[in-house]
């Protein structure tokens, strides 16, 4: 009898990139995690640093919270002048690890349109392998220490500080 081939991984695809006029700085992770994908949301896990990073550099202006709170996220992001999106538009990946991901499909970053736009950050090293076409737009590019959980070797606060850095070189503290 003949065994039956494994099936091939499936496909994914990405979220859209939250973005507007207003943006200055553009943060690139690699692709959404499981559960940010199931719930349609970046960063939805709660062991992942985004959030908390972004709330410690802006404490005076707090992050909305509640089952229903990631519209009001999306808009606090762009009240910051931040923009968020991933490198990768489509991907196969078993799990949520980036070394899992295969044939990733880029996002068209470039067709952005930015016009306040100042810098690019990279959170974590997936994504910043990418840099080589980012640093094209004519902008700084950054690599920011992944907010994942999993970067274990960064404690929080040098996390927090590294974050910090790029948003105040660029008027957004």
């Amino acid at each position: 009898m003949k065994e039956a081939s494994p099936a091939p991984p499936l496909r994914l695809t990405g979220l859209d990139p939250i973005v507007s006029d207003r943006t200055v700085v553009l943060v690139l992770g690699s692709f959404p995690g499981g559960r940010s994908l199931a719930e349609r949301q970046y960063y939805a896990h709660p062991q992942n640093h985004f959030w908390k990073i972004l709330q410690a550099i802006w404490p005076d202006h707090p992050l909305p919270a509640g089952a229903d709170s990631y519209p009001a996220r999306r808009a606090w992001l762009l009240e910051r002048g931040l923009g968020l999106w991933d490198v990768y538009a489509a991907c196969e990946r078993e799990g949520s690890l980036d070394s899992a991901i295969r044939n990733g499909e880029a996002n068209d970053i470039a067709g952005l349109a930015l016009p306040r736009l100042a810098a690019i950050a990279h959170n974590g090293g997936e994504s910043f392998k990418h840099a080589r076409h980012t640093q094209g737009l004519g902008v700084p590019v950054y690599r920011l220490p992944s907010s994942s959980a999993a970067n274990a070797s960064w404690t929080f606060e040098r996390k927090h500080d590294a974050w910090r850095d790029v948003f105040l070189k660029h008027g957004l503290l």
